[in-house]
């Protein structure tokens, strides 16, 4: 495999772009290195495309489009068939790739496929997801059906925390659509990607049908200007997002943005002690804290205060060591900035009279004293206004707050400018349909800590985590990835009744 690790560490591997069916290697010379968290030992090099190699992708893809976009659904689909099927094949071997780039433990990193490879399973259903409607004799003689048609060269760009899950939530479908597509991943950590490109070739998705360009800002910036790109789908920060909806959208681009996240974990004292207190240990410190879905915020109500004791055991005992280690519960941040920025939000909570009830700053981990490792991190005492509550922290330190009824609670998410997930620990059916109603996040847990819904439906994230008004997968992903195009036909013989002029616009 073209992104496989070499095992000759001492010769490193250079990432290739994929344009019109072919691995090239770039003629740029700009190029990162990507590095294993856990030991900071150099995997691959990943070149910045050129301006000329990124056009040269959307160009593929474009005349990809021409032939691709009349391709029968059942081909289309029985690729993606071929393509499930490569990934469980291969799935094991991938997630010691993603665990090795990422640092997410491999029970995680096989997780991480895992939840993508739902999509491509679900982009085999393409059959009926694509299907228009239709309405006979709507007035006289004449009938109405709508088609679902692609829209041309789409583009993606993907985060480093899910280098798997995201690219397999954007691409597939897309390509099944109809569309072909142009695929930045991140720079950090695109090894394990380009394996799910390469058996994407394999299943015979066609030349120009999908394209992969590596690269920063300046590539960001191509796909969302260049007048052949038809919409742009993204994971990420919300920074980046903001910029990336905004640019594109000037440019007259569909854009989705999945942006950050501050998701909260509500716990009334009715919630079952053992499954609650384990869900946010899980929530909140697996994989480092490096998900978009992470539970960052505990909000414990009444008497459930008297949990934290329990909850702070419980996170003390995880195991802090290099993902590839059997018995990681938390693994390392994926870079040493990442790990700057963590560790100054830490010490800014202490500052702002957080009580730091469980530290991991000074976490040392025999045989990997070079990764970018903090261990489990635990603050009560949080109030609304400090840096570690406001802003999204995406390392392993889960915040608490108290607060006396559930109302409070709900009052207390509702005013964080962040709608990604959030979650209700609780036995009471009621206070969780009152929870479920009033809340106003867009995605919501009912003693679930991580609610990502399954593929059939979509990811919902609202407010100030996301932009765009349709999300990625499910049934909203076709609605983002076509057009639709209404049909409204009559058909006369010869004997037919001559109506004369009509100059209204009813139809009769």
């Amino acid at each position: 495999m073209n992104a496989s690790l070499t095992p000759d560490q001492t010769k490193v591997e250079q990432v290739k772009l994929l344009i019109d069916g072919q691995w090239v290697e770039s003629k740029t010379s700009e190029w990162r290195d990507v590095v294993n968290p856990a030991t900071q030992q150099v995997l691959a090099r990943v070149p910045f495309a050129t301006a000329e190699e990124v056009d040269a992708a959307i160009a593929a893809g474009q005349r990809a489009f021409k032939t691709w976009r009349d391709t029968p659904i059942g081909a289309r689909m029985r690729i993606m068939l071929k393509l499930q099927a490569l990934i469980r094949e291969h799935s094991k071997r991938i997630a010691v790739v993603l665990s090795a780039e990422q640092g997410k433990t491999i029970a995680d990193a096989e997780g991480d496929i895992f939840r993508g490879l739902e999509v491509v399973e679900h982009a085999c259903s393409i059959g009926s997801l694509q299907m228009g409607e239709f309405a006979e004799n709507v007035a006289g003689g004449v009938d109405t059906y709508t088609l679902r048609q692609p829209i041309g060269v789409c583009a993606g760009i993907t985060p480093f925390n899910f280098p798997a899950m995201i690219p397999l939530w954007m691409f597939p479908m897309a390509i099944v659509c109809g569309n072909t597509f142009v695929l930045k991943p991140s720079e950090q950590d695109p090894l394990s990607t380009m394996m799910l490109v390469e058996l994407a070739m394999e299943a015979g998705v066609p030349a120009g049908v999908l394209n992969v360009v590596h690269g920063g800002k300046q590539v960001v910036d191509a796909l969302c200007t260049h007048t052949d790109i038809k919409a742009i789908s993204f994971v990420g920060s919300t920074e980046v997002g903001t910029h990336v909806y905004n640019l594109a959208g000037q440019h007259g681009k569909r854009v989705q943005s999945m942006m950050g996240a501050k998701n909260h974990a509500v716990v009334l004292p009715d919630a079952n002690r053992t499954q609650t207190l384990n869900a946010l240990v899980g929530a909140g410190f697996g994989a480092a804290g490096q998900r978009c879905m992470a539970t960052s915020v505990a909000v414990l109500v009444g008497k459930a205060r008297e949990w934290l004791p329990e909850l702070k055991e419980l996170a003390a005992n995880l195991k802090v060591n290099a993902g590839s280690e059997p018995g990681t519960d938390v693994g390392p941040l994926i870079s040493k900035r990442a790990k700057e920025r963590v560790l100054g939000l830490i010490e800014s909570g202490i500052k702002e009279g957080a009580k730091l009830e469980l530290d991991g700053r000074d976490v040392s981990v025999p045989g990997y004293e070079q990764g970018n490792f903090v261990g489990p991190t635990l603050f009560s005492g949080v109030t609304t206004d400090m840096q570690i509550y406001t802003q999204e922290i995406f390392g392993p330190v889960l915040v608490v707050l108290e607060v006396d009824t559930l109302d409070e609670a709900i009052a207390l998410v509702n005013r964080n400018p962040f709608g990604n997930g959030t979650g209700l620990f609780t036995q009471s059916g009621a206070a969780a349909r009152k929870f479920q109603n009033e809340i106003d996040v867009g995605q919501v847990g009912i003693n679930i800590p991580i609610p990502v819904p399954v593929p059939f439906f979509s990811f919902t994230g609202s407010r100030g985590s996301k932009l765009g008004d349709l999300g990625p997968y499910g049934k909203q992903v076709v609605q983002f990835y076509t057009q639709t195009k209404t049909v409204t036909s009559r058909w006369f013989d010869d004997d037919s009744v001559n109506d004369g002029v009509n100059t209204t616009i009813s139809l009769r």
